[in-house]
């Protein structure tokens, strides 16, 4: 092993040691000095590496977490459809399986986002393996950009899932009026649940405080929010206490792409209200990249 003390760094300043050393095949490599970074960027490798371990993490128990939950939202519509729609019922001008089938889909898809996103962390605190998460060369961007994609990719899963399960039930059409609208709050609606899980599992210290962040917040703001009724029928206190609830502007908007009609209003206002989700995503983001790179809860 040998110095080169004659090497400076870029910029100059005080010369930067170049340690070199001889590997077993005669030749020599040479270390990154020490303070220097090996790797500069976006980490590539260590991000498409997490991102693939959390997607296979619930694909090894995909009768759970992709098929069950299509199951159990066709089981919503059924009971639905059967004690409401059963006399020809039309909302929006459509039949009500046709006006709700929309509404479970997202909540499936939303709901689905949120439990991937916030087991990610808890399970590596509660199974003593968060240095898993913390040691590699990952910078928190990375780290957050890795979890949240695979809760989204999960989202889409069950998305198609639960929609192929309703297009085969019997009196449900899903043609779509205008397909940005079910892209945009789909993926739109799916971040919001993602990032809201990922804040979960940053700051739960057991599993019992996801499910009361689930059980007392998630659910009640997804059904009330329009998934089975149009807020017209509500009084005008409660309207507005809907269109406080952003769930509410995510059903619509999907349910506007499969419809062409929503409680929103015409086409600008769905864009307003997807503009809205992107900037309220957008600063949620930027609040768990800070509680990520202060390391709160993950590193004490």
């Amino acid at each position: 092993m040998a110095d080169n003390p004659t090497a400076n760094p870029p910029g100059g300043g005080a010369p930067v040691t170049q340690v070199t050393a001889d590997d077993k095949t005669g030749g020599s490599f040479r270390f990154t000095p020490r303070g220097v970074p090996v790797i500069t960027g976006i980490n590539r490798v260590g991000l498409s590496a997490l991102y693939m371990k959390e997607v296979r993490r619930f694909l090894k128990v995909q009768t759970q977490t992709i098929w069950a939950p299509a199951f159990t939202t066709l089981l919503f519509l059924v009971i639905f459809t059967v004690a409401l729609g059963r006399e020809g019922r039309t909302v929006l001008g459509v039949p009500f399986a046709t006006f709700v089938a929309p509404g479970l889909i997202v909540m499936a898809m939303m709901q689905n986002a949120f439990a991937n996103s916030s087991f990610s962390l808890l399970g590596g605190k509660m199974q003593g393996t968060i240095i898993d998460y913390l040691m590699p060369p990952l910078s928190p961007g990375e780290l957050m950009a890795a979890i949240l994609g695979a809760a989204l990719t999960r989202a889409v899963m069950v998305g198609c899932a639960v929609g192929l399960a309703m297009a085969l039930w019997p009196g449900v059409s899903l043609g779509m009026a205008h397909p940005w609208a079910v892209l945009w709050f789909g993926l739109m609606g799916s971040a919001l649940l993602a990032i809201i899980g990922l804040a979960t599992s940053i700051w739960a210290e057991k599993f019992d405080h996801t499910a009361a962040i689930s059980n007392f917040i998630i659910a009640p703001a997804s059904l009330l929010s329009g998934t089975f009724y149009t807020i017209e029928n509500l009084n005008g206190v409660f309207q507005a206490v809907s269109r406080c609830n952003p769930f509410f502007y995510v059903i619509s908007g999907f349910r506007y792409g499969f419809l062409g009609a929503s409680d929103i209003g015409d086409g600008a206002h769905v864009a307003a209200a997807g503009a809205g989700l992107l900037v309220l995503n957008a600063a949620l983001a930027a609040g768990i990249y800070a509680l990520l790179r202060s390391g709160w809860k993950l590193k004490s």
